[in-house]
């Protein structure tokens, strides 16, 4: 591989989105430059773009989310003529490994999740203004955007190409949020995602593809009065100052990644690298002025910071550590007094986006191709928030120290574990632990607040196992061992499976197909192959398939 991925950047950094802003209204435009690839060997020609460009985009509405708490409403625009964002680049996919694109499309999944994520829970709407032709990744991006415009000039379409022209993979993105957002007819869908040149004008409105139209004369008008409307449904502060982003206080070893609450430590020979996450402090800000006075600083939200990084750059820097093993280290006690704070002020913007900026780091674990194991140990603090990190994993070991039970590392829950952190199911990680179950559930909330040992959180369900310290470091290895010596491909359809067994949701169903589909087609010799689709395009041949319906 390359040099590594960086996921951190900033806007004068940026080489591919411009922000604006005015008033309760922020615009993102897209210019892609075509000649600032993340990898070589292709250009970004006709604002396609690769994992650098998702990258900004993250960077991008983070900074909306924190810096601008007075913008209400984003709008996603082009910058080029005549084109909005003719997809992903299909060179940058034809030179990419098959890891390289699983990554980039779950990343670029997990964005366009986000943006929907906050207009949901924090009040930030999205409009798309499609000024140009938008096609597959493209039309991707606007329908995660809760309202969608369309330039009328009777050449610019939306469209989902791919099954026409490439044969490869038919929006995982795209095509749920066609039927479980928009409410295409299922007919109409199929004719739309069979069709190359797309659909558009009032066709376009009619199929339920875009919200309106507007003549080009009238676009920018148009585009200015939906999403004043869109902030008017907007319940995000007026008057607040933003918290800045700093770049992240992070080093970089050969076999570590360090930040000041989070340190990944890689075993290249065990091929599973350790999470420590350091709780918080005893004397973490409790009042709304020292929590603003603290800003990016703030522990949770510099938590939520720290560990995002280390979850993308181990996802797509560190292919071969199978096993991902997530420790803490603090006091129970004071990351319960942390949730309380959280609980008290959860209304106020800055709260409640650094709850939300949370939520879908966890949401990154969930849906990382990684085994999972929560080692609950000595000097351990999963409590509340932090024992999100453990629910999220496959398995949960919980030290016992039967000879000295006080000592014996506790673990707590908080309201926060009943509805704060949503999988992408929509369910707890501690609902979904119990399928919901009532009774079970009962009795985890009868014993919220207490600090739990390990035989009152195996009795609970809490934990996979409790092994005493006679036979922690065995069962830990043997553990481990055992799970980095079986097939990854096969741990990733049971993990995933495993992972979101409740409800099927838009989310659930994205991941799924991401997993599933990409694992299938991006192999096949019709995408791959040599004469695949993905081989043959721009070069004037046909791709050459096999026909056989597998």
């Amino acid at each position: 591989m390359s040099h590594p991925v960086d996921y951190q950047t900033e806007p004068s950094r940026y080489r591919h989105w411009k922000l604006a802003f005015d008033g309760p209204v922020a615009t993102l435009i897209a210019a892609f430059d075509e000649d600032a690839g993340l990898r070589p060997g292709y250009k970004l020609k006709l604002n396609s773009y690769d994992l650098g460009v998702d990258i900004e985009l993250n960077d991008a509405v983070n900074r909306i989310r924190f810096e601008h708490p007075e913008v209400k409403a984003v709008v996603v625009t082009s910058g080029r003529d005549r084109v909005f964002c003719s997809g992903a680049n299909i060179f940058m996919l034809g030179v990419s490994s098959h890891a390289w694109k699983v990554n980039f499309c779950k990343f670029t999944n997990e964005t366009r999740n986000g943006m929907e994520d906050s207009s949901t829970f924090d009040g930030l709407k999205f409009l798309a203004a499609v000024n140009g032709s938008c096609a597959g990744g493209g039309y991707e991006l606007a329908l995660a955007c809760d309202e969608i415009l369309l330039v009328d000039d009777r050449s610019s379409a939306v469209s989902l190409p791919e099954v026409p022209l490439l044969g490869v993979l038919p929006g995982t993105g795209g095509l749920t949020r066609l039927t479980d957002k928009r409410h295409v007819r299922h007919d109409l869908a199929d004719v739309f995602c069979t069709t190359s040149e797309g659909v558009r004008g009032q066709k376009a409105v009619d199929w339920r593809l875009v919200d309106a139209v507007a003549k080009p004369a009238q676009f920018a008008e148009a585009a200015r009065a939906r999403a004043l409307a869109l902030a008017a449904k907007s319940d995000r502060p007026e008057g607040a100052k933003g918290v800045a982003l700093p770049q992240l206080d992070r080093a970089i070893e050969p076999d570590a990644l360090r930040y000041p609450h989070v340190t990944v430590a890689i075993d290249r020979a065990a091929r599973a690298a350790t999470f420590t996450v350091k709780g918080p402090g005893a004397n973490e800000p409790a009042d709304l002025a020292a929590i603003e006075a603290a800003g990016a600083a703030w522990y949770p939200l510099a938590l939520a910071r720290e560990l995002e990084d280390a979850i993308l750059s181990m996802r797509t820097n560190e292919l071969d550590i199978g096993l991902w093993l997530i420790r803490t280290e603090g006091d129970p006690a004071a990351a319960l007094a942390l949730d309380a704070t959280l609980q008290a002020h959860k209304d106020h913007w800055l709260v409640r986006a650094t709850i939300g900026y949370l939520r879908r780091t966890f949401s990154r674990l969930d849906v990382s191709s990684r085994s999972l194991f929560a080692l609950v140990d000595e000097g351990s603090c999963f409590a509340g928030t932090l024992i999100e990190l453990a629910l999220a994993c496959d398995r949960i070991y919980h030290l016992a120290l039967p000879d000295a039970p006080e000592r014996a590392p506790k673990v707590a829950l908080s309201a926060a574990n009943f509805g704060d952190y949503p999988m992408a199911s929509g369910q707890s990680r501690i609902g979904r632990r119990f399928y919901d179950e009532t009774p079970a559930l009962d009795a985890a909330k009868a014993k919220v607040g207490a600090l739990l040992d390990p035989s009152d959180a195996l009795a609970l369900g809490l934990v996979t196992s409790a092994p005493d310290d006679i036979d922690w470091s065995d069962e830990v290895r043997l553990a481990i061992e055992e799970r980095v010596s079986m097939s990854p491909d096969a741990l990733t359809a049971m993990e995933a499976n495993l992972r979101f067994d409740g409800p099927e949701t838009m989310a659930t169903r994205v991941f799924g197909r991401l997993t599933a589909w990409q694992n299938w087609v991006f192999q096949r010799p019709n995408a791959v192959g040599e004469k695949g689709a993905l081989k043959v395009y721009g070069k004037g041949e046909k791709a050459a398939f096999d026909w056989n319906r597998v």
